[in-house]
């Protein structure tokens, strides 16, 4: 049996045809709400936070953050994998930082907005 689904008329239909229009793909969404749900991490913030001050290796990192080496290491894989963070060789150890200003831009705004308070 087909379940009807009642779907509202548009009460300005100029705007909801210009915005159907305008919406990304499916795909496209499906894909920045997976960045998104990376930067649902805590852990994953904080080491963002982290590299957006100073490139780091993985022992620094965890020092900071209290954490141990293996622990980080699977955010930075989580990290890279998204490209918010990159690695270089340095001798036997790898540094890592942001991975564009992109990425930089994204944690600043995140931090603006959160220092406005409640503004309600």
């Amino acid at each position: 049996m087909e379940q009807r689904v009642n779907i509202p008329e548009a009460i300005h239909g100029g705007i909801v045809r210009d915005a159907k229009n305008r919406m990304p793909e499916e795909g496209f969404c499906h894909s920045l709400a997976g960045f998104f749900k990376v930067l649902g991490d805590t852990t994953r913030v904080r080491i963002l936070l982290a590299l957006a001050l100073s490139e780091m290796c993985v022992a620094d990192i965890a020092c900071l953050l209290g954490m141990t080496q293996s622990a980080i290491s699977h955010q930075l894989r989580v990290l890279r994998q998204a490209r918010l963070v990159k690695a270089r060789r340095m001798g036997k150890i790898s540094l890592y930082s942001l991975d564009d200003e992109h990425v930089e831009s994204i944690v600043a705004e995140g931090a603006k907005h959160l220092s406005h308070g409640d503004r309600r």
